[in-house]
């Protein structure tokens, strides 16, 4: 396990200078080690600490939180598909974040929007799927997979109401744009605390994905950790989306590959879902700024051109 975590550690690492280096201003590796001692050039310190640093820290947190949730989500449904997505609540997000967008408010509320969008969705889903008994992983995924249709119906529906100037943004945000990420800080804070509160409901999850009724008859309290599960997929997702926007394919392919190579154990396949899948959008964020500079790509454009060749790949493999 060290040496996976040590191996991918070195990879979020090789990502992180990358997306500091590489820009519309390229900063040598030489360069790039007297900005870090606190010395270089005044724009080259700007673009470091300013521009570049904080936006490559968000996308670690924000594909860590994908990924991380995207794990969760396929051992709480026992669903090899699941991806943070499936139960609607980026829908709720992008719907909240729309109607702050049209209302013309800034910033900051449009996170909160985002967020409380987001939150809403999560209600929704487990008070619909609750229902008058207990909810079951079928029904949880059915009632998910029915509210993210409704919520798309109205994102439709906005986006056909909104005036034309609008729309470049909003279509944007839909997209999946690190240019919206204010600070990383929040992102890496719940990414982190997310990390400590899992790890040690890790065995357990090894034996809640064989399914409830083995897991009840090995001592595992099921119900409070499939809501513990649940509620902190939800909260990840949550915050990812509203740093970043809807960014697909992350928490879809990256637990998958993992699973490939390091087989089914939680214990390993959740730090490394954080590592591989901030280290993938930073490098999906530094190519999406990049590849056309000074103009710039929604990165959920990149995610998804890597993620649909790469998860028809693993289907092929694993058949």
């Amino acid at each position: 396990m060290m040496r996976t975590v040590s191996a991918l550690s070195l990879m979020a690492l090789v990502t992180m200078l990358l997306a500091l280096a590489i820009g519309s201003v390229t900063i040598a590796p030489a360069e790039l080690w007297a900005v870090v001692q606190g010395e270089g050039s005044t724009l080259h310190r700007t673009l470091v600490f300013e521009l570049r640093l904080p936006r490559a820290l968000a996308a670690f947190a924000t594909g860590g939180l994908l990924a991380v949730a995207g794990a969760l989500m396929q051992v709480l449904l026992r669903n090899p598909l699941a991806d943070p997505y499936v139960l609607g609540l980026s829908g709720g997000a992008a719907v909240g974040a729309l109607l702050a967008m049209l209302s013309g408010l800034g910033a900051v509320l449009i996170s909160g929007a985002a967020f409380s969008g987001a939150m809403l969705a999560m209600l929704l889903v487990f008070g619909l799927a609750q229902g008058t008994g207990s909810w079951t992983a079928s029904r949880l995924l059915l009632t998910g997979v029915v509210v993210a249709a409704g919520w798309g119906a109205v994102i439709t529906l906005m986006l056909a109401l909104t005036p034309s100037y609008k729309l470049p943004g909003m279509l944007y945000w839909l997209m999946g744009d690190m240019s919206y990420a204010r600070t990383p800080w929040p992102a890496l804070l719940i990414l982190l605390f997310a990390i400590v509160l899992v790890m040690p409901l890790a065995r357990n999850l090894n034996v809640l994905a064989r399914g409830p009724m083995q897991a009840a008859a090995l001592g595992v309290s099921v119900r409070p950790l499939e809501w513990t599960v649940y509620v902190l997929a939800s909260l990840m997702t949550a915050t990812a989306v509203t740093t970043a926007g809807s960014i697909g394919f992350v928490g879809l392919i990256v637990p998958h590959m993992l699973r490939l190579v390091l087989g089914n154990d939680q214990r390993i396949i959740l730090p490394a879902s954080a590592l591989a899948g901030g280290s993938l959008l930073v490098l999906a964020d530094t190519v999406a700024r990049t590849v056309i500079a000074p103009e710039q790509l929604p990165v959920g454009v990149i995610t998804a051109l890597l993620g649909v060749p790469t998860f028809l790949y693993l289907l092929h493999r694993s058949r």
